[in-house]
């Protein structure tokens, strides 16, 4: 429930965030407030777990520590579900490279920012932290490591 005007955008752009939508509520609204011939653009960065040493052991540390991290996570959404979210006009995915090096406290940041990181006051809050300082020590490079994205953005018009 937007609160915005009938027919009164051009695109709706959501990043990161369509796996916690109510989809049918979502795509009604989206009908609603799109002009005609509008775009809806879905974004993700899906984290490449096998581009590095790094990429893989920060993988690993996720699902070792994290609360919910199998329940939470946008790779739930199927190609299915777009196909039934767009409609018979389909839609388009293009992908772009994504690497964005980081400091520890950049690293630090992205992890504690994740939905399914555990709050300080949960027993995994300390320990993972931890293994993160000295994951980070060991992998980086000139008080640098690379998280590796692809950019997955879907897009298309709803009929």
């Amino acid at each position: 429930a937007t609160t915005l005007s009938d027919r009164s955008v051009d695109f709706i752009t959501a990043g990161q965030a369509f796996h916690w939508f109510d989809r049918k509520k979502a795509r009604a609204e989206f009908q609603r407030i799109l002009r005609p011939n509008g775009w809806v653009i879905l974004v993700w960065n899906d984290r490449d777990s096998s581009a590095s040493e790094f990429s893989a052991a920060y993988e690993q540390l996720v699902r070792r520590y994290a609360i919910d991290y199998h329940e939470v996570t946008h790779r739930q959404i199927t190609d299915e579900i777009f196909a039934n979210f767009y409609g018979p006009t389909g839609y388009r995915l293009a992908t772009f490279r994504n690497p964005q090096p980081l400091d520890f406290d950049g690293v630090r940041g992205r992890l504690l920012s994740s939905s399914y990181t555990p709050q300080e006051d949960h027993p995994n809050h300390a320990p993972m932290l931890a293994a993160l300082q000295e994951m980070y020590r060991t992998h980086q490079r000139g008080d640098r490591i690379v998280m590796e994205y692809c950019t997955e953005m879907y897009f298309g018009q709803l009929v």
